[in-house]
């Protein structure tokens, strides 16, 4: 059993209990959840491309950053002029928490992407009751109907969605008719290696009319511009920003140069 399978079994436990400890009726009738959001796609489409990650620790490199704050983190990627943020919102894995997502909400006027492992619509509920605009499906994890099913109710609700695959063989099971933006996750899920020629092989196999966004092992100007020119618009940034003492100072200095 991989850590994904792991990580599944976990989030249906984790999904049931909340089911009962906070009903779907309950959510629908949190305040966020009649917000109008915000399209993380046309941000993307329209402003700098990149996506910056809030994130704790991970599995694969346990312990990231345990000190910044999601508030002065987020507020600094906006003073940036990121296109979005992305909430690591898995608890025991990840070390995020949905009240990150509503923090988060509350104190930027940005696109908010919940970076989730989501398998069950309650979490797309979730997700609009907590400020997101975009949710995170996971080609992985999730059958064809799955994917087709989930993107097709968060559409329904308001929020849009991006599709992370890791290979071909996820990217043509897909049936991306709800879906915004096609993902690729340079990060081998198997065996954790980063890989930019993933990104580069899969991008003409992409629809023209999906958003593209590389995923992972992105820690320079140098590869956004190479990435570019294979037709990607969207470069979602984690662990560079936030490995450092001061994810402020990094993403400034970081977007700086990408302007220059």
């Amino acid at each position: 059993m991989n850590i994904l399978d792991k990580i599944v079994i976990d989030k249906h436990k984790e999904i049931a209990a909340k089911k009962i400890a906070l009903p779907i009726e309950s959510l629908q009738k949190l305040p966020l959840f009649a917000r109008d959001t915000f399209s993380l796609s046309e941000s993307i489409k329209n402003g700098t491309g990149i996506i910056a990650e809030f994130k704790r620790r991970s599995p694969s490199k346990q312990v990231i950053n345990q000190k910044s704050t999601v508030i002065n983190v987020v507020k600094a990627y906006e003073n940036a002029k990121v296109s979005g943020v992305s909430i690591l919102a898995d608890t025991k894995y990840f070390g995020g928490a949905l009240e990150d997502l509503m923090q988060a909400r509350n104190t930027i006027s940005i696109p908010i992407l919940r970076k989730e492992f989501i398998v069950d619509t309650y979490q797309i509920y979730e997700a609009k009751a907590f400020g997101s605009d975009a949710i995170l499906l996971i080609a992985a994890v999730l059958s064809a109907e799955e994917i087709l099913h989930f993107s097709k109710f968060a559409q329904q609700l308001g929020l849009e969605v991006l599709l992370e695959v890791h290979n071909l063989e996820e990217l043509d099971k897909s049936n991306l008719t709800y879906v915004d933006m096609v993902g690729v996750n340079n990060r081998n899920l198997k065996t954790f290696e980063v890989s930019l020629d993933t990104s580069k092989e899969l991008a003409v196999k992409i629809s023209k009319d999906k958003v593209k966004i590389s995923e992972s092992g992105i820690s320079s100007v140098t590869t956004i511009k190479e990435l570019k020119e294979f037709g990607y618009q969207g470069f979602l940034i984690g662990e560079n920003f936030m490995k450092t003492e001061n994810p402020e100072i990094a993403v400034t200095d970081f977007m700086n140069e990408l302007k220059n």
